[in-house]
C-alpha cells in the first residue's frame, strides 16, 4: 500500500495515522474513511468496522446485499431513498459533500482509482458544486 504523510502533529498534540491509499476505507456511501480526521485519530475504526455506526441506513443496506458500496448497486443513487435520506442531506450541507458524485466516480473508475484520488487530495468526500 502506498503512503501519503498527513504532514506532522495537529492542533491536539497526537500524531496522526497516514492517509493511505487503501479501497477498503470507502465507506458504503462512498466517502474515504482513510482521510477522516477521526480514523486518522485512532478515534474512529471506519465505515465498516465501526459497529456504533449501526443506524446508518446505507451501510446496513450495502451490508445485507452484500455490497462493498452502492456503486455496486443496479440503483442510481441519485433515485434512491436510502442513500439520499434526511440525514444525508444535512450531512452534505454541513461538509459540502457530494457522496452521490464519489459513488458515480467509484463506478466509472473503480475502488482503486477513487482511494488513490481521496488519499493523494486529502479529501473524505468530493465537494458539491455551489
Amino acid at each position: 500500500m502506498s503512503h501519503i504523510a498527513w504532514g506532522g502533529q495537529d492542533k491536539m498534540s497526537y500524531t496522526m495515522k497516514d492517509i493511505t491509499i487503501n479501497p477498503q476505507q470507502i465507506a458504503a456511501c462512498g466517502l474515504y474513511c482513510g482521510a477522516c480526521k477521526k480514523f486518522l485519530n485512532g478515534k474512529c475504526p471506519g465505515c465498516k468496522e465501526n459497529e456504533k455506526a449501526s443506524w446508518c441506513k446505507i451501510r446496513k443496506c450495502c451490508q445485507e446485499k452484500g455490497f462493498h458500496t452502492c456503486a455496486e448497486c443496479d440503483k442510481d443513487v441519485k433515485d434512491c431513498k436510502i442513500h439520499n435520506n434526511f440525514v444525508g442531506k444535512i450531512f452534505a450541507f454541513l461538509f459540502n459533500s457530494d457522496r452521490a458524485a464519489c459513488i458515480s466516480y467509484i463506478r466509472e473508475n473503480g475502488e482503486d482509482t477513487f482511494a488513490e484520488m481521496m488519499a493523494k487530495d486529502q479529501q473524505m468526500t468530493m465537494k458539491r458544486n455551489r
